[in-house]
């Protein structure tokens, strides 16, 4: 039975048709995927449409005409869509990429508690996903691309006979979430080599024996990131902001207490918290109740219970919290194009407390870097 391919899309300029067999010859010969509906759209588009033709390598801008808050561009072509075997037990959302589960239950506000195997098997899933994020983290350095990030991380999925949650979900075309600078999140991995002095989130998902496990962490590319006031700022105010917060985890915590404090901590560090996403529900679903927002006086619903499952991942902003959508539906930019970072841990409510279950381990790469003294001076000021 073979599966059912999405009808291509034309590239014509504001053309919201799909694309026939008409190709660009141009691309044509580098290799590259450009589809019209017609000859005429094909000709009323070339004047913009050329403007890919223009690098020798072969890569380019796919939204040449959107107004890109920051200084990072795509850099397709991205690379053909990774498989996963048969034999490894694929999510629902697999081969059409809607996730029907999930949508029978928005609105709801019943938050699952696990049973005892349940909490056993988000154990093992979470331990998986922190082996893969810590085997793609080590592999960072300059030169590197997020396309081979998206590689080793697939490819340790695998190993692990797990499949990338991120991979077809609602259409989701890479195996894990890489956010570069003034990107917040759900950045897509592409041909853009890493840079001295970036920082890079890596989003991790994986799906093992009927459950998800999901964490994050944002690492510094090179000496020079490690040098920039700033971007030190911005990525240690996140790690503390989640760290501060997980304090909090224990029954009877409210769903909306998180982001009290990680919203005080980041204006201490004259920072921004995201508000369009949150902290989820996790389990057998990628994403469910309970909502646990990151800002101060949000009205999320709900209370802590032993049993209940869910991950904080506070998204902190050097400059204002308003984000922006690249045209590629996925990819979120500070509205500002200043620098953002994110941690995120999947947690579990037990009896007393709460268990880190994507804890870090003493061999993970990464970890803190002391804010510069000067820079934390300014801040205090």
């Amino acid at each position: 039975m073979t599966a059912e391919v999405a009808p291509r899309k034309c590239m014509g300029v504001d053309c919201d048709k799909n694309a026939g067999t008409l190709q660009c010859p141009t691309c044509l010969k580098a290799g590259l995927d450009s589809y019209f509906c017609s000859q005429d759209c094909f000709k009323r588009s070339w004047s913009e449409h050329k403007s890919i033709h223009k690098k020798t390598t072969g890569i380019y801008n796919p939204f040449p005409s959107f107004t890109y808050p920051g200084n990072l561009r795509p850099v397709y072509p991205l690379s053909p869509r990774r498989t996963v075997p048969k034999t490894i037990p694929h999510p629902e959302y697999a081969k059409d990429g809607i996730a029907r589960s999930e949508q029978k239950f928005v609105g709801r506000n019943n938050i699952k508690i696990l049973n005892k195997e349940e909490q056993e098997g988000m154990r093992k899933v979470c331990r998986l996903a922190r082996e893969v994020l810590d085997i793609a983290a080590a592999e960072l350095k300059p030169g590197v691309t997020t396309d081979y990030i998206d590689e080793v991380v697939h490819k340790a999925c695998l190993e692990r006979d797990s499949y990338p949650s991120p991979l077809n979900y609602y259409n989701f075309p890479k195996s894990v979430c890489t956010s570069i600078n003034e990107i917040i999140c759900h950045g897509i991995p592409d041909q853009r080599p890493l840079e001295d002095g970036d920082i890079v989130n890596i989003d991790v998902t994986l799906y093992h024996n009927g459950f998800h496990g999901d964490l994050n962490e944002t690492y510094y590319v090179g000496d020079k990131a490690k040098a920039n006031p700033d971007a030190v700022r911005v990525v240690e105010t996140s790690r503390e902001c989640l760290d501060m917060s997980i304090d909090l985890v224990k029954p009877g915590m409210l769903f909306r207490d998180p982001g009290n404090v990680i919203e005080k901590h980041a204006k201490t560090r004259n920072c921004s918290v995201v508000k369009s996403y949150c902290g989820h529900g996790i389990n057998q679903m990628f994403h469910c109740a309970p909502n646990v927002p990151h800002y101060a006086r949000n009205k999320a619903v709900g209370t802590a219970k032993p049993g209940m499952v869910f991950t904080i991942e506070p998204m902190i902003n050097l400059g204002t919290h308003r984000d922006r959508t690249w045209p590629d539906d996925w990819t979120s930019s500070t509205a500002d194009g200043a620098l953002s970072a994110q941690f995120e841990h999947t947690l579990l409510v037990t009896e007393d407390g709460v268990e880190v279950l994507t804890a870090r381990l003493p061999t993970s790469p990464g970890g803190a870097v002391p804010i510069p003294a000067a820079e934390e001076a300014k801040n205090e000021a």
